[in-house]
């Protein structure tokens, strides 16, 4: 066996951000990496299908090597930093006998993608190239028709994991907000909003650009029912800027 058969040159690891749901809102150039790569990886919970894969899914040109990278949603850590862990070893395994990776990431890898996860695991070792994705608030926006910033206006994106009185301190000074990550937080969520004199305008947007999409004002959501893939989408202007 010749040195290079035994040092083959390492495979890439592509960062694939496929957008919110919508399987048209893959960007060429995701799709492109999408198709080529021998491996494919994405996320998955803990039980059920990957929403990254169904989304990807008629896309997909079949016999590719797949890797199922499972975590929960909660708030526990550990055995999510297990999860990419592992995952990352099998990864690097192909990587490292030069086949590229493809690894699928919901709206886009560095906004709340778990991609980052991975790269920080993988990015020092192999080469690596990020294919930015439609965010979830850009879709949203979209979807809602509720343009979210214009002129000067700052915009905060904000996670409803955090505590009620750090949510109040951040809309503090922003024109606009996304709150994301809404699932079982919405009701604090719209007391907040409701004290604050901002709940009559935001709107709820749920499961963007998916059949099952919903764009709701906050007074019509049933608290029990909102979805962790769901976002919050107010501003604070009088009128339109311009």
């Amino acid at each position: 066996m010749s040195p290079a058969s035994e040092n083959p040159t390492p495979g890439t690891l592509y960062g694939l951000g496929i957008g919110p749901g919508d399987p048209e809102l893959i960007t060429l150039k995701a799709l492109k990496y999408l198709r080529a790569a021998p491996i494919l990886a994405y996320p998955a919970p803990l039980e059920g299908e990957s929403m990254a894969r169904r989304i990807a899914e008629s896309h997909l040109p079949g016999g590719q090597t797949e890797i199922v990278i499972r975590t929960s949603y909660d708030e526990n850590r550990q055995p999510a930093e297990a999860a990419y862990d592992k995952a990352a070893e099998e990864m690097a395994e192909h990587l490292s006998e030069g086949r590229d990776v493809a690894l699928l990431c919901l709206g886009d890898p560095f906004l709340y993608g778990s991609f980052q996860y991975l790269f920080a695991r993988l990015g020092d070792r192999f080469p690596v190239e990020v294919v930015p994705g439609v965010s979830a608030p850009a879709a949203g926006s979209a979807a809602a028709q509720m343009a979210l910033a214009a002129g000067n206006d700052c915009l905060a994106l904000i996670p409803a994991t955090l505590d009620e009185d750090v949510i109040a301190a951040r809309l503090e000074g922003f024109d606009a907000a996304v709150i994301v990550k809404v699932g079982r937080h919405f009701a604090k969520l719209y007391e907040l909003l409701r004290r604050l004199g901002m709940a009559e305008k935001a709107r709820y947007v749920e499961r963007v650009s998916m059949a099952e999409e919903r764009i709701l004002p906050l007074g019509e959501v049933d608290p029990d029912s909102a979805s962790y893939f769901s976002m919050i989408l107010l501003h604070n202007r009088e009128g339109t800027s311009s």
